[in-house]
């Protein structure tokens, strides 16, 4: 059976299909994919199961076969759940939370690709914080979707509680609502500092001082008040961790499929070298939790592209299975015989196999490398004459001319042909005149500024290409710097110092310098007696050869 997000199938619904399966047989085929060696079901569980118990097991049902990757089946059973058979909200909620997870935490896309509005997706995600019991009740539906939307914003003790209440006394959605904000809003759970409620009228524990009988004790009934105070010092909890972490984010209810622990070992790890690498990547970070049972707790070492760990885990397992697969043994050649009186044992050769590293680095690293690469081109094409001529013979023929920066271009002909003419609007004749004034060697330089010009906006790639061309080497252009290493947290900070050995030549000292301001982890990290700096380039500022 398949991923399928619908776990209740009504008797009533389901004794209608099968009265129609019986009558008619399955007129629309199901959908399968290829899974390993063998076929997992899509959509179409309702049509299987009816057809299985009218028809029997050798009954053969209409099937269409199509290859799917789990982002994309989960996304068709949803969707074919949801447009046929009324399915339970809370089974949307959990088929929502992993499309979201394909979309890497993205609400505006997954709502996109549901068909969803943002406040419909975003209402969905939170039940999935719904206890076990008030799943299954909605399922069944024993409660309505106001009931379980409700209850989802408390502690999952709180829930189950309620719950028995509501079956017990038939409650009405407002009821309930009235019920919760009473006890939902504990002052002992609150995350934020509590020192201006002692006072507060909305402080249960005042309102019992002052009319003689309490709401609840040690409650807040200042909702508004309490949401924003905890929304308050979520996003401080979040800021504190800000330098630490290339990412970090408030994960809510919803949000259990876009984010896993980070680890190198075990079902999920992802390799030792791999787990070293993912810490200088732009999705691996911390959360701090706003789900009603762990609220305001932090998470480190963890990842927010799970689609990505998927990928890092398979490869690891992938290269285990071919390490250890049985090594090749060399025999003699046919007829050759062996030196000596006994023939020796056959050679075996063994191979350690390693999954490749993959890091996404941060959006501020690539806009920095890109534009260190464009400095550093700039400066090879102007003191490289010939290959400079080439470029921009290149550059005219596939029509990459549209990137010259003419008006770079008309002010250093206005400053060097001694006119400080203007040439916008003008026609030719004026700037003919000014480089008719131009001398020899500024004429060479103008020239050869034509094709360095066009480096500040020539896409990304084209750029990668003439750096090729070049044989550019980093090593003469660039050089470890303060600008660069405040662009980076403190896990990238460390995951670069391992690679560059700084970790290494610093020793025992390098967790004292990485417990320091970042300012001053930079200062140390600059003027380490006896480092080399120069030729040392990390593999983030590098370009594809």
């Amino acid at each position: 059976m398949g991923r399928n997000p619908r776990t209740y199938f009504d008797p009533a619904e389901m004794a209608e299909l099968e009265a129609s399966v019986a009558s008619q047989g399955v007129i629309q085929p199901i959908l399968i994919r290829p899974f390993g060696d063998a076929y997992q079901l899509v959509a179409g569980e309702r049509r299987y199961r009816a057809a299985k118990k009218v028809k029997g097991e050798e009954y053969e049902i209409p099937v269409l076969v199509k290859d799917m990757t789990d982002a994309e089946a989960d996304e068709v059973s949803l969707i074919e759940n949801v447009q046929r058979a009324q399915m339970s909200p809370t089974e949307e909620a959990v088929a929502a939370a992993r499309v979201l997870g394909s979309c890497a935490g993205d609400h505006d896309e997954a709502a996109k690709r549901l068909g969803w509005s943002r406040a419909t997706l975003v209402k969905r995600l939170a039940l999935t914080n719904c206890s076990d019991a008030v799943r299954t009740a909605l399922n069944e539906r024993k409660i309505q979707l106001g009931h379980a939307e409700l209850l989802a914003a408390a502690e999952k003790a709180v829930q189950d509680k309620a719950l028995s209440a509501i079956l017990e006394h038939n409650l009405t959605v407002g009821a309930v609502k009235q019920q919760l904000q009473s006890i939902s809003k504990s002052m002992a759970a609150a995350i934020f500092d509590k020192t201006d409620c002692a006072g507060c009228q909305h402080n249960s524990d005042n309102q019992q001082a002052l009319f003689g009988e309490a709401v609840g004790t040690g409650s807040c009934t200042n909702g508004v008040c309490y949401t924003e105070k905890t929304e308050a010092e979520l996003v401080k909890r979040k800021e504190s961790l800000a330098d630490e972490f290339p990412e970090v984010r408030i994960v809510r209810p919803g949000d259990q499929y876009t984010i896993i622990k980070l680890v190198a070992e075990g079902a999920t790890g992802v390799g030792e070298e791999q787990a070293s690498a993912c810490r200088a990547c732009k999705n691996y970070g911390a959360a701090v939790s706003a789900i009603p049972d762990a609220m305001g707790k932090m998470y480190k070492n963890q990842c927010f592209d799970t689609a990505c760990n998927s990928k890092m885990v398979a490869k690891r397992i992938s290269a285990e299975k071919a390490a250890a697969a049985p090594a090749k043994e060399t025999q003699p050649a046919t007829g050759a015989k062996p030196s000596g009186t006994t023939a020796k044992a056959a050679t075996t050769t063994t191979t350690k196999t390693t999954a490749p590293v993959t890091v996404q680095d941060s959006t501020r690293v690539k806009e920095y490398r890109v534009k260190q690469w464009r400095t550093f081109t700039k400066k090879e094409l102007m003191q490289n004459p010939e290959k400079n001529l080439l470029v921009m013979l290149s550059m005219a023929a596939t029509g990459e001319f549209r990137h010259v920066n003419s008006g770079k271009l008309a002010e250093g002909l206005g400053k060097l042909s001694g006119t400080n003419a203007t040439f916008t609007g003008t026609g030719l004749t004026k700037a003919i005149d000014a480089a008719g004034k131009l001398t020899e060697d500024y004429r060479k330089m103008m020239t050869m500024g034509i094709t360095t010009s066009a480096m500040d906006a020539i896409e990304e790639r084209r750029l990668i290409e003439i750096m090729q061309f070049l044989e550019l080497d980093l090593k003469a252009h660039w050089q470890l710097n303060a600008e660069f290493l405040d662009l980076l947290t403190k896990s990238e900070i460390e995951v670069l110092c391992e690679e560059i050995g700084l970790k290494a030549k610093l020793g025992k000292q390098f967790s004292k310098v990485l417990g320091q301001k970042k300012d001053d982890i930079i200062k140390a990290l600059l003027k380490v007696d006896g480092f080399e700096y120069k030729g040392l380039v990390p593999r983030s500022m590098h370009y594809a050869k």
